[in-house]
């Protein structure tokens, strides 16, 4: 299977984002370390460096602009090999930019109010990153909780959503 991989520089650092023939996401993530994100996505095979990634890196560059809804069209194809993560990674798409979640209220959107846990390794083991938003979950208490990428880029994150979308009034989260 044809793979691309394209980096884009954030002002948290690079952003690779790893996508098929048809420019579905396999994978994202703040490193340019593209076989840490292949094996994150349980994708085998190489993929081929691309200066971008089409509609992916548009996107990308979109929601850096302050487009905030961009990452969302792009389609997102991911191999977890169960039921309830890949229905988990459909939710975390519709959680909007500046409203952020708490992991239980993310389990009660997912269907499962009591598996919190759950919910909790869906965002752990989300191997797209900005394309399913896992950083817009938050503690029971309002702090972060973990983010793959480091706390600095998941504050970075909401943060920048938060000032592109005043309404919400979550810039001191």
């Amino acid at each position: 299977m044809t793979r691309y991989y394209a980096t884009t520089r954030t002002p948290v650092g690079p952003f690779t984002t790893v996508v098929d023939a048809d420019g579905a996401v396999l994978a994202s993530g703040w490193t340019t370390d593209v076989g840490e994100l292949t094996r994150l996505a349980k994708v085998t095979g190489t993929a081929e460096r691309r200066d971008d990634v089409g509609p992916a890196t548009k996107a990308v560059l979109s929601y850096l602009d302050g487009d905030l809804t961009a990452v969302e069209a792009v389609p997102v194809r991911q191999h977890s090999g169960g039921e309830f993560l890949n229905h988990a990674w459909e939710v975390l798409r519709e959680v909007p930019a500046g409203a952020p979640v708490t992991y239980s209220e993310f389990a009660v959107r997912a269907g499962r109010p009591a598996a919190v846990r759950a919910a909790a390794q869906a965002c752990a083991r989300n191997a797209a990153a900005l394309f399913v938003p896992c950083h817009r979950v938050l503690r029971l208490d309002g702090t972060l909780g973990g983010f793959r990428w480091g706390l600095p880029v998941k504050r970075w994150l909401l943060d920048f959503e938060a000032a592109a979308q005043p309404e919400y009034g979550l810039a001191s989260i």
